[in-house]
């Protein structure tokens, strides 16, 4: 799992990409990609290498007016197994 001050970012190679044919949101990486379902994508929007997971749940919960502990459980949980896949890294 990821910790609040942990920062998560993109590797070299991987970005997010709208995937006309399928008509959605793709995470590609070298010859691998996930499709992304709406809370994955919003998640993965706001990861800019730059601010911590607890900066990205704060954002989110603002912009979804959703409670942060709820956003904070989803998000460790995805950007973990994203990790734990090579798909994200943590600083």
């Amino acid at each position: 799992m990821i910790g609040a001050g942990d920062i998560p970012v993109l590797p070299r190679g991987v970005r997010l990409h709208f995937d006309k044919v399928r008509d959605g949101w793709v995470l590609l990486a070298p010859e691998r990609a996930i499709m992304l379902d709406m809370v994955g994508h919003a998640v993965l929007s706001e990861v800019d290498g730059i601010r911590t997971l607890d900066q990205i749940i704060r954002a989110l919960a603002e912009k979804y007016a959703a409670p942060p502990e709820e956003i904070a459980k989803d998000s460790a949980g995805f950007l973990g197994a994203l990790r734990d896949r090579r798909f994200l890294e943590v600083t």
